[in-house]
Parts: structure tokens; C-alpha cells; sequence
């Protein structure tokens, strides 16, 4: 039972339709947050109010709907500033997740400031949205992409980092949670470290957002990059978080409506920030929706969901290790809610398939993170990710059920 004070997780979880659900018969069990996160009805509600009374474009009619419409949709994005802490909504990037903002970066900051021979650090446990764009950037400009290795228990060995950051180093780009492993990197150690030698440092905060308060400004990070969807909000959607100095440095990624400030067939010059980096038409009730979520996500706090999800935490990974044959991939000693872990000689889908019948929903395979797979040995690994609406009885649920896969592949 939870320690947290006033904590009342069955009461969280009523605000959440789809946990009612049954598969197969069985109560639903999702444990598949590190994925996507469940929606509370506030947020389904928020979408079909938008959609069946407000529909409308914003920022240029001149009617009541698309004023209606503008207003909450810059009511959002103020949202967005104060839930991170940035400076000014000026530095807030509606984009649609953290895949595009971190491929936003690369090319527009890549392509202006960086040049061959130039490194990009990134460390080995990087989801592929942190290392493809930037293997692609070398492929089209020749900068060197340079990876700092992790431990047995999947940390980031920082001495390693350090020796790695060499003036050659002109950009850092890391994961601050660990999609595939729950490791939660020190970023502001390393955010530190790389400014201290003048070099500017992106986070991939996708898997951080809503399981721990968030500070740009006292992290410092020059790039932050999340999605709505594993914030309990609607897909589609997702935050690039620059400051004000590097985003009015950097071109536009696309061209089109709304990041225009005039054109003419002669020249096109850009809108101010942040409609510099939004052309054409937002995804309007999606950046509504993330609003509601963000409401609902501090209306609960983010300092009592990040102590739920500890001692979660903490229970699966004792409950999981008496199975019989398991393996944790991912042991950190600073971990998020993520349970990552291989079983004897089963494969991973085998696994998944059998705990669905049960009606557990977990994520198998790779995790988009395959550098990790090959850092371990292994060809994927099961994977439960926990969120504050989660209980204890569902991690019982999770190890009665894979006591019975051991019996299976005995």
C-alpha cells in the first residue's frame, strides 16, 4: 500500500475510461506507459467539446469560433511555459513529438552551425529518434557522431563522458530517461560539463515529463524535446523547448502559412517566434488537449505521482526478481518506473503474447532503442512501464502471470 499521503489511486484511476476495459475477459492490465500513457476523460472531453462546438482555424479569422479557438490555443502554450519553466512561450515549439523536435534540431541547428569534422556526443543508450537524424546529418554535411558507453547496470559512465567531450565536441545531444532501461541520466551534470566548454546540449525528455518536475531554466539545457501522448495527451502532438537566443539564430524547418511574415516572389521573410518554426496548420486540438492534460497532471503534482511511481518501482522490482530466471536489463541506481528484464529462453514476444491473453498489456521487443539490445547481448526484452495510475496488485498480476510463462517454456 502506498506511503503517499492521501493517496488514492482507485479514485485517479475512475478518471481514466479505458481502465474499466477488459481483454479477453480479463481485467486490462497496461503497463505499456513508456509507450503511451492512458487519457483521463478531462482530456477526452477537452477533444470532442473542441471538435463538436469550437472547430475552427486560428490567429486569422475574424469570426467567434476561430477567435475562440486562437485564445485557448495560446492558453495552452502559456501552459506549456509554466509547466517546464521556461523563460517565454517565445520558446515554446508546437511540433508533432519529440521525433520531429529533435530531427527540427538537427537539421536547423545542424545544417547552420555545424560543419565536417565537427562531433556530436550522444551516449549509447539513446532512443533511435537521438541517433538516426544525426547519422543522417553526417551523411549530408560529415560531422562525426561520437557515443558515450554505459555500465552493466545501464549508466552512463561519466568519466568516459568527460574524456569524450573534447573540443572537437560542438554538440550534445542526450536521453534524460532511458526509454528501454529507466535509467535517469544526470543532464544537469552533463548539461554543466558541455557549457562549461561552450558546447550546447539538447535533452530528450520524452520519458521524463510526467513522471518528474521539470526546470529548463534551472537545468540550463539549451533543448528540450517531449511528447504529448506520454503526457496524457493526445497523439500527434509534442513540445520543442529552445531558448530564445539559438531558436531566432536558426532557420525554419518548413516553409508555408503562419511562419510568414511577408512574401513576395522575390524574398519571404520569417514570422517571429515561435510561428517561425510552425508552419501551416497546427494540430490545434491536440496542443488544447495537451493543455488539459498538463491542468490535470498538476492538479494531482508531479512531486506525489514521482513518489507513487517509486515506491511502484520499488515493489515491481522486488516482486520480479523471484521469478524464477529473470533478468533485470537495467539496474541503475537512479531509475524512473521502467521494468525492462528477459525470462530464461523465452523471447519476448512469446512473453507479451501470453501475458495479453491475460489481459496485461506490455511492450516487446527493441524499444527503438537496438544499440542497447547489442550493449546487453540480448535480441529484446520485455518491458513494463509503470504510471501513477498504476497498483500494486497489477504488478501481482504481471508476476502470477509470468510464473505461469516459466511453466510454459519449463
Amino acid at each position: 500500500m502506498s506511503q503517499e499521503a492521501g493517496w488514492d489511486v482507485e479514485k485517479i484511476r475512475r478518471d481514466f475510461p479505458i481502465l474499466g476495459e477488459k481483454v479477453y475477459g480479463k481485467p486490462l492490465t497496461y503497463l505499456d506507459n513508456a509507450a503511451t500513457t492512458q487519457k483521463p476523460q478531462a482530456v477526452i472531453d477537452t477533444l470532442a467539446q473542441y471538435y463538436s462546438k469550437e472547430n475552427a482555424n486560428i490567429h486569422r479569422g475574424i469570426f467567434c469560433l476561430s477567435e475562440q479557438a486562437t485564445k485557448r490555443y495560446k492558453t495552452a502554450r502559456h501552459k506549456v511555459q509554466g509547466f517546464i519553466g521556461a523563460a517565454s512561450d517565445k520558446e515554446i515549439i508546437f511540433v508533432r513529438g519529440t521525433t520531429e523536435a529533435l530531427n527540427l534540431v538537427a537539421q536547423c541547428y545542424g545544417r547552420t552551425f555545424l560543419k565536417a569534422g565537427d562531433e556530436v556526443l550522444i551516449t549509447h543508450m539513446e532512443h533511435h529518434s537521438n541517433i538516426v537524424p544525426w547519422q543522417m546529418l553526417a551523411e549530408g554535411i560529415g560531422i562525426k557522431l561520437k557515443v558515450a558507453p554505459i555500465n552493466d547496470q545501464g549508466e552512463l559512465i561519466m568519466e568516459d563522458f568527460k574524456k569524450l567531450l573534447s573540443d572537437k565536441v560542438k554538440f550534445v545531444s542526450v536521453v534524460h530517461v532511458s526509454n528501454a532501461l529507466g535509467t535517469v541520466n544526470p543532464v544537469k551534470e552533463i548539461i554543466h560539463l558541455a557549457h562549461a566548454k561552450g558546447i550546447p546540449v539538447m535533452v530528450d525528455g520524452a520519458q521524463a515529463v510526467a513522471h518528474t518536475p521539470l526546470d529548463v531554466k534551472d537545468l540550463d539545457c539549451d533543448f528540450y524535446a517531449f511528447s504529448g501522448h506520454k503526457l496524457l495527451g493526445p497523439t500527434g502532438i509534442g513540445v520543442l523547448y529552445g531558448k530564445k537566443e539559438f531558436l531566432e539564430k536558426m532557420p525554419p524547418y518548413q516553409g508555408g502559412g503562419d511562419m510568414i511574415r511577408s512574401v513576395t516572389f522575390e524574398k519571404t521573410v520569417y514570422n517571429d517566434l515561435p510561428y517561425k518554426f510552425e508552419a501551416g496548420t497546427p494540430h490545434i486540438a491536440g496542443v488544447i488537449g495537451l493543455g488539459t492534460a498538463i491542468d490535470y497532471i498538476q492538479s494531482i503534482g508531479l512531486e506525489r505521482i514521482e513518489a507513487y511511481e517509486q515506491e511502484l518501482l520499488s515493489y515491481g522490482t522486488e516482486k520480479l526478481l523471484q521469478v524464477p530466471g529473470l533478468r533485470l536489463i537495467g539496474t541503475a541506481r537512479h531509475k524512473s518506473a521502467i521494468l525492462s528484464f528477459v525470462l530464461g529462453e523465452a523471447h519476448a514476444h512469446d512473453i507479451g503474447t501470453i501475458l495479453d491473453r491475460q489481459g496485461i498489456a506490455i511492450r516487446a521487443g527493441h524499444h527503438c532503442a537496438m544499440p542497447v539490445m547489442q550493449r546487453f547481448n540480448v535480441p529484446a526484452t520485455t518491458r513494463a512501464s509503470l504510471a501513477f495510475y498504476n497498483t500494486f496488485e497489477e504488478i501481482d498480476r504481471l508476476v502470477a502471470a509470468l510464473h505461469e510463462v516459466t511453466e510454459v517454456f519449463r
